[in-house]
């Protein structure tokens, strides 16, 4: 297990601003819980206060179910341009299937995808991340 602190998340984030501002989302979609937060800072970083969240249930702890969930779709056809948020893209399921969700409902919609953390191994590579994951991260925000 790895363990993800606050001072290595800010200098990661701050990696990724100008590859972001290039970008220029107009809204940042964060999947719930574990992208949450990451794009809550990412908002202030950018400035950008459309964010909304998408859930998805793909795991029970550290559990990877059968099934994923995805609810709470937000309204998102008055854009043109998102950023879809998580912290690490692991086996690329949740984030295959919730681009392919957002691509069905808004197919005029372009995607850019973003995590801290992802795997070589994962059916789908985020357009922007971080660092490769070699075992379980735990992550600062789930510390309480």
């Amino acid at each position: 297990m790895t363990y993800y602190s606050y001072e290595e998340f800010i200098s990661d984030l701050k990696s990724l601003k100008l590859p972001l501002e290039v970008y220029s989302p107009e809204a940042i979609v964060s999947i719930a819980r574990g992208g949450v937060t990451f794009g809550h800072f990412l908002s202030s970083m950018l400035d950008i206060r459309e964010l909304y969240s998408i859930n998805s249930i793909h795991y029970n702890d550290t559990k990877k179910l059968d099934t994923i969930d995805i609810f709470n779709i937000p309204d998102l056809h008055t854009y043109t341009k998102i950023l879809l948020v998580d912290d690490i893209v692991d086996s690329g399921d949740t984030l295959d299937t919730i681009v392919k969700i957002l691509k069905e409902k808004y197919p005029k919609l372009q995607i850019k995808t973003v995590s801290i953390f992802y795997k070589k191994t994962a059916k789908i590579q985020p357009d922007f991340m971080v660092k490769e994951a070699h075992d379980w991260i735990e992550f600062f925000w789930e510390e309480f």
